[in-house]
């Protein structure tokens, strides 16, 4: 099948000088939620851009449904809607005002009960004929998000949509972001919170100096990349690790009550059981037996602190 958007050795330097992408490739498929995981100034932002016709690429080629981004912008960009970073709203308007403007900039006929339904998902509708400049800095975000959504875009790109915002509005959030996955639009968002990521995204790509360094399913890329811990609670305290146990790179805790053991869940043999076997030669006793899987922002950490 087709993706829904194709990218394919994309490319961009700034006048400045600044490679801000390089040699990207990637394909969407339709209907999935991709998480775009990388630090501040990783090239997220100008690939969202890219692909939204906001900014023209150095080198390479983006398709949306088959459609060239620059060949074919009108047909390409009325199938998206974005969620900037930054609160871009004018100040006299009102919020039903800028909604209603914004569906109609793509050229889809009226439906006010729509409309009124995504102000009411968004917590919008009491303030519907509230101007912008009278608005908190979390409403605003809101009406970002419905003006993204008024022109009811088959794609959406959420560039860190909850960052600076209340809690409440990043669990109405992510509940919209579940319902626009089961009516098949295709989701890519930007984020620093991981575990988000974590929840709701089919995969994840990592994305550092403009690089692209991998893109996978979050459980493959979990279950790869991830290691296992093994927490083991001691009945008494220790304060030098046994001779027996040196070779086995464990951690004792500042208490001397608690040895951890990471291994390698691709590995074998875990060597757990021979393990438990050495520390019951040590004379050790246990209390207590507990598994740890590495945490997606623990892989992401350790894949941007890798050189490209």
């Amino acid at each position: 099948m087709q993706p829904i958007i194709s990218i394919k050795n994309l490319s961009k330097t700034y006048a400045s000088g600044h490679q801000a992408l390089q040699d990207v490739s990637l394909d969407i498929a339709e209907g999935e939620i991709l998480a775009l995981l990388g630090p501040n100034g990783a090239g997220k932002t100008t690939l969202i851009s890219i692909i939204c016709g906001i900014v023209t690429p150095s080198a390479g080629r983006v398709t949306v449904a088959g459609f060239d981004i620059i060949d074919d912008f009108r047909q390409t960009r009325e199938m998206i809607g974005l969620v900037p970073q930054e609160l871009t709203l004018g100040a006299f308007d009102t919020v039903w005002n800028t909604v209603s403007f914004s569906r109609g900039l793509f050229g889809k006929r009226p439906n006010p009960e729509f409309l009124r339904q995504l102000l009411r998902q968004l917590a919008l509708f009491e303030k519907r004929e509230s101007e912008l400049m009278t608005l908190s800095g979390g409403m605003k975000r809101r009406v970002l998000i419905a003006k993204a959504l008024a022109h009811e875009p088959k794609i959406l790109f959420l560039d860190e949509p909850t960052a600076g915002v209340d809690v409440e509005l990043r669990k109405e959030m992510w509940r919209i972001v579940e319902r626009l996955r089961t009516a098949g639009v295709t989701i890519i968002l930007t984020t620093h919170y991981i575990e988000e990521a974590e929840e709701i995204a089919d995969r994840v790509g990592v994305i550092n100096e403009g690089r692209l360094l991998l893109v996978d399913d979050k459980r493959s890329l979990m279950h790869e990349l991830g290691k296992k811990q093994l927490e083991i609670e001691l009945k008494e305290r220790i304060d030098i690790m046994p001779a027996n146990l040196v070779d086995w790179n464990l951690e004792l805790s500042a208490d001397g009550r608690q040895l951890t053991y990471t291994y390698d869940t691709q590995a074998r043999t875990t060597g757990i059981t021979m393990l438990l076997q050495a520390i019951g030669d040590a004379g050790l006793s246990l209390k207590d037996l507990k598994s740890k899987q590495s945490s997606l922002e623990e892989i992401f950490v350790d894949l941007v602190n890798l050189k490209p």
